[in-house]
Protein backbone atom coordinates (compact mmCIF):
# COMPACT_ATOMS: atom_id res chain seq x y z
CA UNK A 1 0.00 0.00 0.00
CA UNK A 2 3.11 2.16 -0.21
CA UNK A 3 2.90 4.46 -2.93
CA UNK A 4 6.26 3.55 -5.12
CA UNK A 5 5.96 5.97 -8.30
CA UNK A 6 4.58 9.40 -7.29
CA UNK A 7 2.82 11.32 -10.56
CA UNK A 8 4.60 14.68 -9.44
CA UNK A 9 7.72 13.13 -7.01
CA UNK A 10 8.50 9.95 -9.14
CA UNK A 11 9.68 7.19 -7.80
CA UNK A 12 9.73 7.41 -3.85
CA UNK A 13 12.43 4.72 -2.78
CA UNK A 14 12.58 3.90 0.73
CA UNK A 15 14.15 1.69 3.66
CA UNK A 16 12.35 -0.90 5.85
CA UNK A 17 12.63 -1.65 8.58
CA UNK A 18 10.93 -4.68 10.99
CA UNK A 19 8.10 -3.97 13.87
CA UNK A 20 5.99 -6.30 15.37
CA UNK A 21 2.16 -5.97 15.60
CA UNK A 22 0.95 -8.52 18.27
CA UNK A 23 3.61 -10.03 17.58
CA UNK A 24 3.25 -10.43 14.13
CA UNK A 25 6.11 -9.23 12.48
CA UNK A 26 5.53 -6.62 9.70
CA UNK A 27 7.44 -4.12 7.31
CA UNK A 28 7.21 -0.38 7.90
CA UNK A 29 8.91 2.33 5.77
CA UNK A 30 12.04 4.10 8.13
CA UNK A 31 10.21 8.00 8.61
CA UNK A 32 6.50 6.38 9.26
CA UNK A 33 4.46 6.91 12.38
CA UNK A 34 3.63 3.63 13.74
CA UNK A 35 -0.20 4.65 12.87
CA UNK A 36 0.79 4.48 9.40
CA UNK A 37 2.78 1.99 8.88
CA UNK A 38 0.15 -0.37 10.73
CA UNK A 39 -2.37 0.83 7.73
CA UNK A 40 0.17 0.69 5.43
CA UNK A 41 0.01 -3.34 6.23
CA UNK A 42 -3.80 -3.14 6.19
CA UNK A 43 -4.04 -2.98 9.86
CA UNK A 44 -7.12 -1.10 10.66
CA UNK A 45 -8.25 -1.26 14.05
CA UNK A 46 -5.47 -0.43 17.06
CA UNK A 47 -7.90 -1.96 19.80
CA UNK A 48 -11.20 -2.26 21.76
CA UNK A 49 -12.51 0.52 23.51
CA UNK A 50 -12.75 -0.45 27.03
CA UNK A 51 -16.21 1.25 28.16
CA UNK A 52 -18.12 0.43 24.71
CA UNK A 53 -16.24 -2.74 23.33
CA UNK A 54 -15.81 -0.68 19.69
CA UNK A 55 -12.46 -0.68 17.37
CA UNK A 56 -10.43 2.01 17.70
CA UNK A 57 -7.79 3.14 15.14
CA UNK A 58 -6.96 6.08 13.12
CA UNK A 59 -8.92 8.99 13.70
CA UNK A 60 -7.71 12.37 13.67
CA UNK A 61 -3.95 11.81 13.00
CA UNK A 62 -2.68 14.42 14.73
CA UNK A 63 -2.52 12.96 18.59
CA UNK A 64 -5.95 14.91 19.63
CA UNK A 65 -8.40 12.21 19.65
CA UNK A 66 -6.86 9.33 21.77
CA UNK A 67 -8.37 6.85 19.24
CA UNK A 68 -5.52 5.61 18.26
CA UNK A 69 -3.34 4.38 21.41
CA UNK A 70 -1.65 1.31 21.39
CA UNK A 71 1.33 0.29 23.79
CA UNK A 72 4.93 -0.13 23.18
CA UNK A 73 7.65 -2.10 24.60
CA UNK A 74 5.60 -2.18 27.66
CA UNK A 75 4.59 1.64 27.82
CA UNK A 76 0.71 2.06 27.18
CA UNK A 77 -1.38 4.70 26.00
CA UNK A 78 1.21 5.65 23.51
CA UNK A 79 -0.33 7.93 20.43
CA UNK A 80 0.88 5.87 17.30
CA UNK A 81 -0.50 8.42 15.03
CA UNK A 82 2.90 11.01 16.80
CA UNK A 83 5.15 8.12 17.29
CA UNK A 84 7.86 7.06 14.54
CA UNK A 85 9.18 3.54 14.19
CA UNK A 86 12.09 2.16 15.69
CA UNK A 87 13.57 -1.32 13.89
CA UNK A 88 12.39 -4.23 16.19
CA UNK A 89 9.76 -1.90 18.04
CA UNK A 90 6.90 -3.94 19.74
CA UNK A 91 3.51 -2.77 19.32
CA UNK A 92 0.36 -4.19 20.68
CA UNK A 93 -3.31 -3.21 20.50
CA UNK A 94 -4.73 -1.95 23.55
CA UNK A 95 -7.54 -3.96 24.42
CA UNK A 96 -7.23 -4.42 28.13
CA UNK A 97 -7.44 -1.89 31.16
CA UNK A 98 -3.76 -0.19 31.02
CA UNK A 99 -1.09 -0.72 34.11
CA UNK A 100 -1.29 2.53 35.64
CA UNK A 101 2.27 4.29 35.11
CA UNK A 102 2.40 5.10 39.05
CA UNK A 103 2.30 1.25 39.72
CA UNK A 104 6.02 1.49 38.43
CA UNK A 105 7.41 4.96 39.82
CA UNK A 106 5.98 5.08 42.95
CA UNK A 107 4.07 8.23 42.71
Amino acid sequence: MHIKNHPILGETPGSFITIYFDEKPIQVKIGQTIASGLIANRIMQFGISRKLQQPRGLFCANGRCCSCFVTIDELNHVLSCSTLVEEGMKVYSSNDIPILRRDFNGD
